[in-house]
């Protein structure tokens, strides 16, 4: 395709696993004339740079539901939409190294088995035990999480996108949008580099890209581009097949299975927001020094690859999810901060019911963006 379509019910700005979820949603119940427009390619942002970890183990309810909900779509990906994504649910395992963090996950636990998931604290023991690769020093405890895991999100993206075409939608890549018009309060078309699209309905699941967009029409979206590095390891003698997604939390270094490998990544606190999405080795002495305390056995371990990605980053590390007070008819889904592949299935229910005028399983206004305005910040303590 040269051109986008002339015109559209709905527009979708963003595809990864934010906008081809919601492409399916919409076009699933019915939805006519859904077009999305990606500037690069299917899941080229941020969301084909991710871990792959999905959980519903989280410390705010909103947060809790969104996951459980996604967690129960991943479990059915192969029937609805119809793709395998590579599922292993081995589970969520935090480590804990001070009181203050065992105190902070037996709340959020205690909360989690209100809400019906099966999270337990467990014993280091029983820790190094599902994670034979950790060493136990300075553990004081742990949360176990057994419905997590991890899967791959290209495979997602594609299910979603494929499900979406089957339907009727239009996904356009290559195409960058350059603006969007409005006459008054009123969406009007939406310009890009292949053309212009009429509509009357803009959905922004741009991630790490959506502030500007949303400026565009006077929205404000606080997303924040911080770049988050990953390297796979080659492969490891013995690995246990049901190796957990593992987390030390106070230092936020992370590993999962990777073919015969592990998946291991963490944060930098001396990276800098922006755009950045190149390699670099200045995380690795970090990296290094954390594996030489917490898993030894891999300083040993040559590394195969790596790469680099965005987290969207937001003010209280939460979503925004909602539509606009000001703009009619501006949808968006964005900032998750990290958790935003493993919300991917039920944000794109909740678009989906926002954009019908029907009630969302959830009530997710707590996570509109209006809260900045009145200081109404609403804080997610298990982030990683």
């Amino acid at each position: 395709m040269t051109t986008v379509p002339e015109s559209a019910d709905v527009v979708i700005v963003g595809g990864g696993v934010m906008g081809t979820s919601i492409a399916f949603h919409l076009a699933e119940a019915g939805v006519e004339d859904v077009v999305l427009l990606e500037r690069d390619q299917l899941g080229s942002g941020s969301t084909c740079k991710a871990a792959g970890g999905v959980r519903a183990n989280f410390s705010d309810a909103v947060n809790i539901a969104l996951g459980a909900r996604s967690l129960e779509a991943f479990a059915r990906f192969a029937e609805r939409p119809g793709q395998e994504i590579d599922l292993h649910r081995v589970g969520y395992l935090f480590l804990l190294e001070t009181d203050e963090q065992l105190e902070q996950f037996r709340e959020s636990t205690g909360l989690q088995n209100t809400l019906g998931q099966p999270t337990r604290m467990i014993s280091v023991d029983e820790a190094v035990a599902l994670a034979p690769i950790v060493a136990p020093d300075g553990l004081v405890g742990a949360c176990f999480s057994p419905t997590g895991g991890h899967c791959t999100p290209e495979s997602v993206v594609l299910g979603y996108a494929t499900a979406a075409r089957r339907l009727g939608a239009t996904l356009v890549t290559g195409c960058e949008v350059v603006g969007v018009d409005a006459v008054g309060n009123h969406l009007t078309a939406v310009r890009t580099n292949r053309g212009t699209v009429r509509t009357s309905t803009v959905i922004c699941a741009a991630g790490a890209w959506s502030e500007s967009l949303a400026a565009s029409v006077g929205v404000e979206l606080p997303v924040t581009p911080l770049r988050r590095q990953i390297v796979v390891t080659e492969a490891i003698p013995d690995l246990p097949a049901g190796l957990p997604m593992t987390i030390d939390f106070g230092t936020t270094f992370y590993l999962h299975r990777e073919g015969p490998g592990l998946l291991v990544g963490m944060s930098d606190p001396d990276e800098q927001p922006g755009f950045h999405l190149n390699r670099t080795d200045t995380w690795i002495p970090r990296l290094t020094d954390i594996m030489a305390r917490r898993a030894p056995s891999l300083l040993d371990v040559g590394l195969t690859g790596g790469w680099a990605g965005l987290y969207e980053i937001t003010p209280d590390h939460n979503a925004l999810i909602g539509e606009a007070d000001d703009v009619s008819r501006f949808l968006y889904a964005t900032g998750f901060s990290g958790h935003g592949f493993l919300q991917g299935p039920a944000v794109g229910e909740v678009i989906r019911d926002l954009y019908l005028g029907r009630e969302p399983f959830v009530d997710i206004s707590p996570l509109s963006a209006r809260r900045f305005a009145y200081s109404a910040t609403r804080a997610e303590r298990n982030v990683v």
